[in-house]
């Protein structure tokens, strides 16, 4: 059996890509995404600023990092979430995703900033970069498809209105939390709170007869 051993080089480097991304990440919480400073990220990591660009060709590639890096962290999310099945409890299967991502969205204010708002001018994230944000959507569709085949949504609403309205739901929640009340708590956010009343409210509305459907009073877990 043959073992393959790491490449010691690529592993020295990918350590230090690790360290720059929350470097950075530190520097962003600070001074505001635009306020990303390549020296800063270089001083704090007692490095020179030219070795930097060793690692990243630019500023914005080191947003895409922490671009990517957030979105990784959202489809790991999404794919933890279980397939959904004839006794699932809807509003408890939505409320679950709903408060892990948020949850995390919380905890990770830069990333999240960066990954929903245009904080900074000039960037968009590569094609690359944005790979595991279609990953992650593509596995919130699925998962929304299968609820809708369930019978959780009116069979006349079209799944990418669902689909649209949930994320719409979900960014707006993210969104006045981290402006109006930054370094709350999930538990504690005045806007994470109303979670349960809006998911209701979501059900209720694509419910095939306008009243939520509870099937199970499981609650569902990822």
């Amino acid at each position: 059996m043959t073992t393959t051993v790491p490449d010691r080089r690529a592993v020295r480097r990918q350590a230090t890509v690790d360290e720059l991304v929350d470097v950075a990440v530190d520097v962003m919480a600070e001074h505001g995404a635009a306020g990303l400073s390549l020296g800063e990220v270089a001083r704090r990591m007692g490095m020179r600023p030219p070795s930097l660009y060793v690692y990243v060709d630019s500023k914005n590639a080191v947003y895409d990092l922490v671009f990517a890096q957030g979105w990784r962290a959202v489809l790991e999310i999404v794919d933890t979430l279980p397939e959904p099945g004839p006794t699932t409890d809807v509003t408890a299967y939505l409320t679950r995703s709903a408060e892990d991502y948020l949850r995390w969205s919380v905890e990770h204010p830069v990333h999240a900033a960066l990954m929903g708002w245009r904080q900074v001018p000039g960037y968009a994230p590569s094609d690359a970069a944005y790979e595991p944000a279609v990953a992650a959507l593509g596995g919130l569709r699925g998962r929304l498809a299968q609820l809708q085949q369930l019978g959780a949504f009116r069979e006349d609403v079209a799944l990418d209105e669902v689909v649209a309205a949930w994320t719409v739901l979900m960014s707006g929640v993210v969104s006045q939390q981290l402006a109006n009340q930054p370094g709350t708590s999930f538990d504690d956010g005045t806007y994470t709170q109303l979670l349960p009343s809006l998911i209701a409210m979501f059900v209720a509305h694509y419910a095939p007869t306008g009243r939520t459907r509870r099937t199970s009073r499981t609650r569902e877990k990822p």
